[in-house]
Formats: C-alpha cells, structure tokens, sequence
C-alpha cells in the first residue's frame, strides 16, 4: 500500500547549534532540511531520506516526532 502525506508521520527538526565552523556538507545537509539558524524548526516528512540527512548533523539538531 502506497502512504499519503496525510498518512506519513511528521518529524519537528530544531536547529540548535550554530553551522559557523562546519563543513561544507553539514552546511549544505541544514539548508536542504530548510533550516538555517539556531532555535529555528521545520516539520518535515518522516522518510528514509529526511533520517539519513538529520543523522548527518545530529550534533546540530534536535528532532521530535509530531503526532498528527
């Protein structure tokens, strides 16, 4: 069975520490999660590809799970 967006659990991804001093990568892996400054958050999809990018920068972030 196919899931939906209505049907996908959500993450809600904090940013907590500053990308000043990393690397490149981990700067490009918090932009493309839509974040960009500390104690800023986005809620994103709960997908394979969303996990692999937030264990990434897990040492800048901080992820909960969002019950719809």
């Amino acid at each position: 069975m196919i899931s939906t967006d209505n049907e996908m659990a959500k993450l809600k991804i904090t940013q907590v520490r500053s990308v000043i001093g990393r690397l490149e990568n981990q700067k490009r892996t918090i932009e493309a999660l839509g974040l960009g400054r500390p104690n800023h958050f986005v809620f994103q999809n709960d997908t394979p590809q969303i996990r692999g990018m937030i264990r990434k920068v897990a040492h800048l972030v901080k992820v909960e799970e969002v019950a719809e």
